[in-house]
């Protein structure tokens, strides 16, 4: 098992505050997401990414976001093991202090 990056819900703000274009995908349930998402995330269910590699860019670099860090970590691997940049946010949205939207 290979590891992937890591970058901090505090680093991942900053980043965003200083207007910086990433890509964020938050894998958590529908029912978390309604609860509030960070605003520039992509909303895919962890169940839902083996499908919805064609949305994909092996090209482009993801941060996967979860509520805790553990389904982001797994997703992580999952695209890491079929050639996908990513990084996991660490400690996930229960460490996230920044802004959030509620999904529509």
């Amino acid at each position: 098992m290979s590891e992937f990056p890591i970058i901090t819900p505090d680093e991942l703000k900053e980043k965003l505050e200083r207007g910086e274009k990433l890509n964020l995908i938050d894998v958590r349930e529908a029912d978390e997401v309604a609860e509030g998402m960070i605003p520039e995330a992509k909303h895919i269910p962890m169940g839902e990414i083996p499908e919805s590699l064609d949305q994909l860019d092996q090209n482009l670099e993801y941060i996967m976001i979860c509520r805790s860090g553990g389904r982001s970590a797994r997703v992580c691997q999952f695209l890491q093991d079929n050639g996908y940049k990513v990084v996991n946010m660490e400690g996930g949205m229960l460490n996230w202090t920044g802004v959030t939207k509620p999904k529509l």
